[in-house]
C-alpha cells in the first residue's frame, strides 16, 4: 500500500511576489525521514482568448532561461490580493491589450509536480474587447493570432513548445463542445 508522507517541519529559504523556495523535513512512516526542496506557489492562471472567428490569441515572448522566443497563451502567477480569475483577466489585459466579460474556467493542472505545488487554472475568454496593454517592465510581447489548424501545425513543428500552453490547449481541445 502506498504511504502518505508526513511533514515534520517547513522552512522558507527565499520569497518573492510570485513564489517561495521552501525546504520541508518529512517522514515516510516505517521507512525513513528526509528533506524535500520545492517551489511553493499561490498558483497561476492561463487564459485562452478566442475570437468570434475561432482564432486564438497567443503572445510571443523571450524566455531568458532557454534563450529562446516562445509562442504561449497569456499566463501569470497569482499574486497576493488576487484570485485565479482576477489573475487571468489581469494577464489577458497586460499581455495582449484585450479584455473580456465572458470568461469560463475549463480545468486545472500541476505543471511540474515533483518541483512545485502550483496548480494552473485554465480559462477561456470570449467576446474580446480592445483595451490598453500595461505589461510589466521585464515583459515584451508580440501578438500572434492562430486558427486551430495553425495551432496544430505549430505544435507539430515545435513552434509551440511551452508545457503550460500545451497542457492548456489539450484541456481546451477535450472540453470543446462539452457543457
Amino acid at each position: 500500500m502506498l504511504k502518505k508522507w508526513i511533514k515534520i517541519a517547513e522552512e522558507t529559504i527565499h520569497t518573492n511576489n510570485w513564489w517561495e523556495y521552501r525546504k520541508d523535513i518529512f517522514e515516510i512512516p516505517g521507512v525513513s525521514n528526509g528533506e524535500y526542496h520545492y517551489v511553493y506557489s499561490r498558483g497561476s492562471s492561463m487564459i485562452i482568448p478566442v475570437f468570434d472567428d475561432g482564432r486564438i490569441l497567443f503572445v510571443n515572448q523571450y524566455r531568458y532561461l532557454n534563450n529562446k522566443f516562445s509562442i504561449e497563451l497569456p499566463c501569470g502567477g497569482v499574486q497576493k490580493g488576487y484570485n485565479y480569475e482576477q489573475t487571468a483577466l489581469k494577464e489577458l489585459e497586460e499581455e495582449t491589450g484585450y479584455t473580456s466579460k465572458d470568461i469560463q474556467f475549463i480545468g486545472e493542472f500541476n505543471p511540474f509536480n515533483g518541483v512545485t505545488n502550483e496548480f494552473c487554472r485554465v480559462y477561456v475568454a470570449k467576446s474580446l474587447e480592445k483595451c490598453i496593454s500595461r505589461p510589466d517592465l521585464t515583459e515584451e510581447f508580440e501578438l500572434v493570432f492562430l486558427s486551430l489548424d495553425e495551432i496544430n501545425n505549430y505544435i507539430i513543428e515545435n513552434k509551440i513548445w511551452d508545457g503550460m500552453t500545451l497542457s492548456s490547449l489539450l484541456i481546451f481541445e477535450k472540453k470543446r463542445g462539452v457543457k
